[in-house]
């Protein structure tokens, strides 16, 4: 009778032992989870070593002009060591390629303008994605194939100037039903002046849904983003074979001949979601 009732007793403590276990690998997996779902910062304040420089004329990991500089805790682009500009326009990458996810971060315009650098870049900088590795384009390729979340400030002529942009380097994107041959298509939003800091999300669903939000409103959407349409010059032709989706690629911040400055740039992967 006693030999029964320890049978009885291990069993009893043999289960809850099993359920403890099975409780602590759920939560475990539970917590890996959450890891999936929290937003990851891109920039850690301090540097760039997360990022790849490519400047036109320049080889890859040049910073020529030290254009890429992190001072106060934010990403400023400048060009007080260019001399003249000849058409260097410079791309930050993260070095890790994304698919699906919402992209936040806060941007100015700032500055004086590169008197020298062409006339549309005034007041007018950007945020490449799906772009292609900087490592697979020429020396003298000056845009990478890529689709840029566009970011204007205002001008001194009073007049509306939208924020929050498509452009396409070397891409196309679907718009109202159909491919959209214009190389930038204008979002719905309000005008942002000079040295006004700027909330911006972008959010991307691989190659099928893409949405431009500025300070809390959706500004722009579209789909479907592939390789094709004009723009960019001097790239490998093995590169840029049209029509082909762009699924996924990387992120990165513009520079052409206007100061910016950028701050809190933080990404949730929707890879999963």
């Amino acid at each position: 009778m006693i030999t029964q009732q320890k049978k009885i007793v291990n069993i009893i403590a043999s289960g809850s032992l099993l359920l403890s276990s099975l409780f602590i690998i759920g939560c475990s997996a539970l917590n890996k989870g959450d890891k999936k779902n929290e937003w990851i910062s891109l920039f850690n304040g301090k540097d760039i070593k997360d990022w790849t420089v490519k400047i036109n004329h320049h080889d890859v990991g040049e910073n020529f002009g030290n254009t890429f500089r992190v001072e106060d805790g934010m990403i400023k682009v400048r060009y007080d060591q260019y001399g003249t500009f000849n058409e260097q326009y410079g791309h930050l990458y993260f070095n890790q390629p994304f698919s699906k996810f919402h992209l936040k971060f806060q941007y100015r315009i700032t500055g004086e303008w590169q008197k020298d650098a062409p006339g549309y870049t005034i007041r007018n900088s950007g945020v490449m994605y799906h772009s292609q590795d900087p490592r697979t384009m020429l020396r003298d390729q000056d845009w990478p194939i890529s689709v840029e979340f566009q970011l204007l400030a205002g001008l001194d002529d009073g007049k509306p100037r939208a924020t929050g942009n498509m452009c396409s380097p070397g891409t196309d994107v679907v718009y109202e039903g159909q491919i959209d041959k214009r190389h930038c298509i204008d979002s719905n939003s309000k005008t942002y002046k000079i040295e006004e800091w700027v909330n911006a999300e972008l959010i991307v669903l691989g190659d099928s849904l893409v949405t431009h939000i500025i300070n809390g409103d959706t500004v722009l959407k579209y789909s479907k983003p592939q390789i094709g349409g004009g723009t960019v010059t001097n790239y490998d032709k093995a590169i840029k074979i049209d029509k082909t989706p762009l699924k996924s690629g990387m992120i990165a911040l513009q520079s052409e001949g206007q100061p910016v400055d950028f701050r809190k740039i933080e990404l949730l992967n929707l890879e999963n979601k």
